[in-house]
């Protein structure tokens, strides 16, 4: 298999500027490592979804590393990654912070009692929504030497520049008695700096201060850093969580075999979007005409709602092809306008942060599902073809699916498992040959999206392409993939 790395330039997981610092060894997916992570647990903050469990007795009050990986789905507000401590104190954060305006998104460190002398603030923003991050806090309160007390590493990159850098006190004792681990939330069962996103292979090293490489390691073609199996002890109250049982996703691999007590999860929470296998999600980083993507993106960036009232929200996907087959699915949960389709806005340049309504940016293709016929836009300029041109698919569960081939610059759809063969295999127009990312547009509704890697609805019947990628309601047709990075890494330019 190709590595990902070598293909980065023709397969295109876009990204806006300045979406991201340590942009170079952001890891995408699909670098072939020898060691594959199968899933990942989706959180999502309206859910006040999360999981906890009490410290072990034995746990060491100085001395602990976590490691694990992240995908953020939505930028708003302070989301927290993982708290070790009693709800109510500090504790130890590790989180997403938006509470130092100069430094949005920046990672935030606390170790110590309530307040905010104990707070650090990395002058780096962590906004790629299309991107997973390895995230390594390693602590020892014994070090003499102030900032080896924590030390935060971001894919493998030790961070040494902070806004403000609080070190612990030496040898500052981490409560034990009636603290608890947590992801993805501060309380057991509010969301208070609640987490969107995905998580995966969570590590915690009980009475050690373990090195970033013990968990992963740089790719030596690309360049790009990727996990690794970790080998080493976790101690006497050490934990790891791989999300591989979907019947149990709050069990302890090995360490102390305690599980985690999961709130508001369920085995639908289940993903295989990971480190070693990226797919693509909508783009909540895209502010169009009418709003910052409308109504917002839920549930892992997979539902898409507006609810401007006034104009037509859009959303683009994270992943963008030049070439291949490609496939995806949208769940209508509402049913009162959609374009479904694809748009070469980053290819193009056009401006939707004022000019456009998404549906009319430059070289884009929809299908206008309630008008049952396709659109089109050329050098500005609407083309509207002939109304009824398929099925009238416009009812709340209706399930559509795009088939789109940038090899010979075609697009079809499929209602619920149906190909339409009126717009079959119908010319992308100005589209072609360009950069294309998977778009929506709808007014005052909502849809479910699912490339594969996590959806919000089951699917009725498991249906993988190919290659044995996503899980989709239909079958994708034959010679189509999902939009994921191993595929990508095969098919993407």
């Amino acid at each position: 298999m190709a590595l990902f790395g070598k293909k980065l330039a023709e397969a295109k997981i876009w990204h806006r500027p300045n979406m991201e610092t340590l942009q170079r060894t952001a890891n995408r997916g699909s670098v072939s490592t020898g060691y594959d992570i199968d899933n990942s647990l989706k959180l999502e903050d309206d859910n006040t979804e999360n999981l906890y469990r009490a410290l072990n007795g034995s746990t060491s009050t100085t001395k602990f590393t976590i490691s694990m990986w992240a995908k953020r789905t939505e930028i708003n507000g302070s989301q927290l990654l993982y708290h070790r401590g009693v709800a109510g104190n500090e504790g130890v954060f590790l989180r997403f912070a938006t509470e130092n305006a100069s430094y949005p998104e920046a990672l935030q460190v606390d170790i110590g009692a309530s307040g905010t002398n104990s707070r650090s603030y990395t002058t780096a923003s962590f906004r790629d929504t299309s991107a997973w991050y390895h995230v390594v806090l390693a602590v020892d309160t014994t070090q003499s030497t102030a900032t080896d007390r924590f030390k935060l590493y971001v894919n493998g990159n030790l961070i040494t520049d902070f806004a403000s850098r609080n070190n612990p006190a030496e040898d500052f004792a981490m409560e034990v008695s009636s603290a608890k681990h947590r992801h993805g939330a501060y309380n057991d069962t509010d969301g208070f700096a609640g987490y969107c996103g995905y998580i995966a292979e969570c590590h915690y090293i009980d009475g050690s201060q373990v090195a970033q490489t013990e968990f992963g390691e740089v790719d030596s073609d690309s360049g790009i850093w990727k996990p690794k199996a970790y080998a080493g002890s976790y101690g006497t109250g050490g934990y790891y969580l791989d999300f591989e049982a979907s019947g149990d996703l709050g069990a302890n691999a090995e360490g102390d075999g305690v599980d985690f007590t999961l709130n508001n999860i369920a085995a639908a929470d289940q993903s295989t979007d990971t480190p070693t296998n990226n797919f693509c999600t909508l783009n909540p980083l895209v502010n169009f005409k009418y709003g910052t993507n409308a109504g917002g993106m839920t549930n892992g960036a997979t539902v898409f709602g507006d609810n401007t009232g006034g104009g037509i929200g859009g959303a683009f996907g994270t992943f963008a092809v030049t070439a291949g087959k490609w496939y995806w699915e949208v769940k209508l949960t509402e049913q009162v306008a959609h374009y479904i389709g694809i748009s070469a806005y980053p290819d193009d340049g056009d401006n939707v942060l004022s000019t456009s309504d998404p549906h009319q940016v430059n070289s884009s293709f929809v299908f206008n599902i309630s008008g049952a016929r396709i659109e089109y836009i050329n050098g500005g300029s609407v083309t509207a073809g002939s109304a009824d041109a398929f099925t009238d698919f416009h009812s709340v569960g209706d399930v559509i699916s795009i088939a789109l081939n940038m090899d010979d610059n075609q697009i079809s759809m499929y209602g619920n498992g149906t190909l339409q063969a009126g717009v079959a295999n119908t010319s992308i127009f100005d589209a072609a040959n360009k950069m294309v990312v998977p778009f929506h547009a709808t007014i005052n509704d909502e849809c479910q999206y699912n490339f594969g890697g996590y959806s919000v609805w089951t699917p009725s019947s498991v249906q993988n392409d190919e290659n044995g990628y996503g899980t989709f309601e239909y079958a994708p047709p034959s010679g189509y993939y999902a939009l994921c990075t191993q595929n990508l890494a095969l098919y993407g330019g």
